[in-house]
C-alpha cells in the first residue's frame, strides 16, 4: 500500500518545496525571447528611419493597419504633417512610406503580443497556483515594466514629431534601457523559477559574485551609451580606428555644457562608448582567466565566462567594422542584436555566480 502523506497531497505552485516551477520558467523564457525580438525589430525600425511613420498612439485600435487605399491616404497625410517628412522625406511616394510604416507597425504589434503573452498566462498560472510564492511579486513588477515601456515608447516618438527629424537620443536610451531591463529581469526570474530557492548552507558567498554583477551592469550601461550613439548619429562621424579623426582624443569633445556633451556631442558620445568597450573587454577577459584558474568553480560558471568573452570580442569587432564602414544597416543591426545576446548571457553568468 502506498502511504499518503500531507506532503504528497499538497497543492501545486506556491507550495512546492524550494519554490520551483518549470512551467513558470518556460513561460518567462518565452516572453524573454519575444522581448529580445522586439529589441531587434526596434533596432531595425530606428536604422531604417521608420520610427516616426506612425504619428498616433492607439494601444487597441492601432493593432489594425490601414485596410484600404482611403486608410492609406489618410495615414500618409498625417505623416506628411511631421517634421521628419518636411526635413528628410519630403519626396517619398506612398509605396516608400508603406515600407517605413510596416517596420514601425511590426514593432508595435510585437510589443502588444509581449503584453498578451505575459498577462494572460500569468493570470492562468496564478489561478492554477503554479507561480512560486516568492516570484509573484517580481512577476507583477515585470508586468508593470511592460506597461511602462509602452508609455515610454510613445514619449520617445513624440520627441521626434515636432521640430526634429528623429527622436531625442536621451529618450531613445531610456526606451531601449527599459526594454533591456525587462529582458534581463525576465531571464533572471526565469532562472529563479527553473532552479528554485538557493540553499543556504551558511558559507560565505565568494568567487565571482560581485565581479560578474558589475560586469553585467557595465554591459547594460554600454548598451545605453550605444543608444546615444545611434540616436545622435554618432556612428557616422570620426570613422577611423583606433584614432578619432586622426586624434587620440577628439578635438570637438566639449560642447559647452555637461549635458550637451554627454548626451548630444557626437564625438563625445562615440569616444565614451569606445572607452567603456575597451574596459569591458579587459574586465571580461580577466573574469574568464580567473574562472579558468579556479578549480573550485562549477563547470557552468567557467563555460558561461568563456561564452561571455566570445560574445564580447565579437561585439567589439562588429562595433569597429560598423564604424569603419560608415554605419551600414546590416552591420549596425548585427551589432545591436549581439549586444542584447551579450547582455542576456552576462545576466546568466551573474545569476550562476550567485548560486556558488
Amino acid at each position: 500500500m502506498i502511504a499518503v502523506t500531507q506532503a504528497s497531497i499538497a497543492p501545486p505552485g506556491p507550495f512546492l518545496p524550494g519554490g520551483r516551477s518549470r512551467t513558470t520558467a518556460v513561460w518567462l523564457f518565452v516572453v524573454a525571447v519575444l522581448v529580445f525580438m522586439m529589441v531587434v525589430v526596434g533596432g531595425a525600425t530606428r536604422l531604417t528611419g521608420s520610427g516616426l511613420s506612425i504619428t498616433e498612439w492607439k494601444p487597441i485600435t492601432g493593432a489594425l493597419p490601414p485596410l484600404n487605399e482611403t486608410d492609406w491616404a489618410e495615414t500618409f497625410h498625417k505623416y506628411r504633417g511631421s517634421s521628419q517628412f518636411h526635413l528628410i522625406n519630403q519626396g517619398i511616394s506612398l509605396s516608400e512610406f508603406k515600407f517605413l510604416f510596416w517596420w514601425e507597425w511590426a514593432h508595435r504589434l510585437l510589443a502588444r503580443w509581449v503584453g498578451v503573452v505575459f498577462a494572460l498566462p500569468f493570470l492562468v498560472l496564478l489561478g492554477l497556483r503554479r507561480v512560486p510564492r516568492r516570484l509573484i511579486g517580481p512577476c507583477f513588477v515585470l508586468l508593470g515594466l511592460g506597461g511602462l515601456q509602452g508609455l515610454v515608447g510613445w514619449w520617445m516618438v513624440k520627441s521626434g514629431l515636432e521640430g526634429r527629424a528623429s527622436v531625442a537620443p536621451e529618450r531613445l536610451a531610456v526606451h531601449l534601457g527599459l526594454a533591456l531591463l525587462l529582458l534581463s529581469a525576465l531571464v533572471w526570474t526565469g532562472l529563479e523559477a527553473w532552479s528554485g530557492e538557493r540553499r543556504q548552507d551558511g558559507s560565505a558567498r565568494r568567487g565571482c559574485r560581485w565581479p560578474s554583477a558589475i560586469f553585467a551592469g557595465g554591459v547594460f550601461l554600454q548598451c545605453l551609451m550605444g543608444a546615444l550613439v545611434a540616436g545622435g548619429g554618432a556612428g557616422r562621424v570620426d570613422n577611423d580606428w583606433p584614432l578619432m579623426d586622426g586624434h587620440v582624443f577628439p578635438v570637438d569633445y566639449w560642447q559647452g555644457s555637461v549635458w550637451a556633451t554627454l548626451a548630444h556631442g557626437r564625438a563625445a558620445v562615440q569616444f565614451n562608448h569606445r572607452m567603456l568597450a575597451y574596459g569591458l573587454v579587459g574586465f571580461g577577459l580577466g573574469l574568464a582567466i580567473v574562472a579558468a584558474r579556479n578549480r573550485t568553480l562549477p563547470k557552468a560558471v567557467m563555460v558561461a565566462s568563456q561564452l561571455v568573452v566570445v560574445l564580447l570580442v565579437a561585439q567589439a569587432a562588429l562595433g569597429v567594422a560598423t564604424l569603419l564602414a560608415g554605419d551600414p544597416l546590416a552591420l549596425a543591426l548585427a551589432h545591436q542584436t549581439n549586444a542584447a545576446i551579450l547582455l542576456s548571457v552576462s545576466i546568466f553568468f551573474a545569476w550562476r555566480c550567485r548560486r556558488i
